[in-house]
């Protein structure tokens, strides 16, 4: 007799304490004290021919009885499950509502600074309101235990509101420096006539751009009895150059001076339209993460012994090709600091990866500071790339790596392609042995085609054992 893993516990609490020779010698059922006679006994342990023995009804109705309560406590935990949800939502929905709410208001305070329409003193109650407004958000709610504790939206708002917050900061800091600076400077009346002022002119011609140059800040400190030492300064940016008025310069320094020219060529080759601006964002989403992420030190990190398998890589990669489009579309109105959010999550180390996986940068020591650093390097280098070439020179950029680099991964127009091959040679593999999502490949074709990540990083890594994308 089969007896439920479910039910051994009650089985064993059913057990007497202190069993007769005859229940012992397989005489007598342990449970009822029958004596078995002709009825068949069943051996329960600790080995089957020593221990004590039970007959078939005592255990039937024991596994019956387990079967209920546990059926019961199922209904209970569903229960529970159901009322701590119906708690949880309207708990975490008003958390979002805050976090939109004083991030919205961040932007515009933001906005309302960089406009230079406010007076100098409300810009600072501002910011004393908005800062209150900020210290007044609630530390996120603990969802309950039969809720996943990771919740995405709930992180990323948050990092969206620091953001925010930081840019607001910058803004108030930036215009309450200059209004300092300007207050403090005597009126020069007689600049008037240079500059055309109009008779009511107070002779006070406010600065709205002071540059003091690469060494002024170190003398300063000195002046404290800070001592900095002072860098090497090695060639000027374009934006120096700028301000010097030397076009040469300027164009010396651009990052990649012949993008605008070279790119649109070598994209086409490879069938990409860089006039049609969402297949140009795409592939530049696939570009950055190809480059910044999945080439270089990851190598290491995959190959180590508990590093994460070949479909953890795929569905991780997946989810960053969604994060780095979403980054690259807002830097168009945002400024290129809004692709720090896609550096912070790829380079997150306590974050679970995609596609089901348990594994997080934090469970390795191979080459995880090295990987950091080169994603900060890589995501660096196409915000620079945005800020002195302009944002369409930035994906120009990140668009001709995923040609040469990942022409044929997910998002480039050579993935239906791929997909379609795979799905043709997966029909003719014998599947016994592989994931349930792989059971039906015109449900593996669609899931390929929308989201590789849902099928899980189990179905991935076959996949990518069979050689079925390569």
């Amino acid at each position: 007799m089969h007896i439920p893993e479910y039910a051994r516990g009650m089985v064993r609490s059913a057990l007497p304490t202190f069993p007769t020779s005859r229940q012992v010698g397989a005489l007598d059922c342990c449970l009822c004290d029958k004596p078995f006679e002709d009825r068949l006994s069943v051996p329960l342990g600790p080995t089957p021919e020593s221990g004590l023995f039970g007959c078939h009804p005592c255990l039937t109705r024991l596994v019956a009885r387990a079967r209920r309560a546990r059926d019961a406590a199922l209904v209970q935990d569903a229960e529970q499950a159901r009322a701590e949800s119906a708690a949880w939502m309207p708990l975490r929905a008003r958390h979002l509502d805050r976090l939109n709410r004083v991030r919205e208001a961040a932007e515009a305070v933001a906005g309302l600074v960089r406009d230079g329409d406010i007076e100098a003193l409300r810009v600072a109650w501002l910011l004393v309101s908005l800062e209150s407004a900020y210290t007044w958000v609630p530390d996120a709610p603990e969802p309950p235990a039969s809720i996943a504790h990771e919740d995405a939206e709930l992180r990323d708002e948050a990092f969206r509101l620091d953001l925010a917050m930081i840019t607001a900061r910058e803004a108030v800091a930036e215009r309450l420096a200059y209004h300092l600076i300007n207050q403090a400077q005597p009126e020069e009346p007689e600049l008037c006539e240079e500059l055309e002022c109009p008779e009511d002119c107070p002779g006070r011609h406010d600065s709205s751009d002071i540059d003091c140059g690469p060494d002024a800040v170190f003398d300063d400190l000195a002046e404290h009895g800070i001592t900095v030492e002072k860098p090497h300064l090695g060639l000027l940016s374009s934006q120096l150059a700028s301000h010097l008025g030397n076009p040469a310069a300027e164009e010396k320094c651009l990052p990649l001076p012949e993008i605008e020219k070279q790119a649109p060529a070598v994209l086409a080759h490879f069938g990409i339209d860089a006039d049609d601006t969402d297949v140009l964002v795409s592939a530049a989403a696939v570009g950055l993460v190809a480059d910044a992420w999945r080439r270089g030190p990851l190598e290491v990190i995959h190959a180590a012994d508990n590093g994460p398998s070949d479909g953890e890589i795929f569905a991780q990669s997946v989810d960053l090709y969604r994060r780095a489009r979403a980054a690259l579309t807002a830097a168009r109105d945002d400024g290129p600091e809004a692709l720090l959010a896609f550096a912070a999550v790829a380079s997150d180390l306590n974050l679970p990866w995609a596609g089901g996986s348990r594994f997080a940068l934090r469970t390795v020591s191979e080459s995880v500071a090295e990987f950091v650093q080169h994603i900060n390097d890589r995501v660096w280098l196409t915000a620079e790339v945005m800020r002195t070439q302009g944002w369409r020179a930035g994906l120009l950029h990140r668009a001709t790596s995923a040609v040469f680099q990942a022409p044929t991964h997910f998002g480039m127009p050579g993935w239906p392609d791929a997909v379609a091959s795979a799905v043709k040679r997966l029909a003719a593999l014998d599947r016994s042995g592989a994931p349930e999502a792989l059971t039906d490949p015109t449900s593996v074709e669609s899931a390929l085609l929308e989201s590789p990540d849902q099928l899980g990083a189990d179905a991935l890594d076959w996949i990518s054992r069979q050689g079925l994308l390569a």
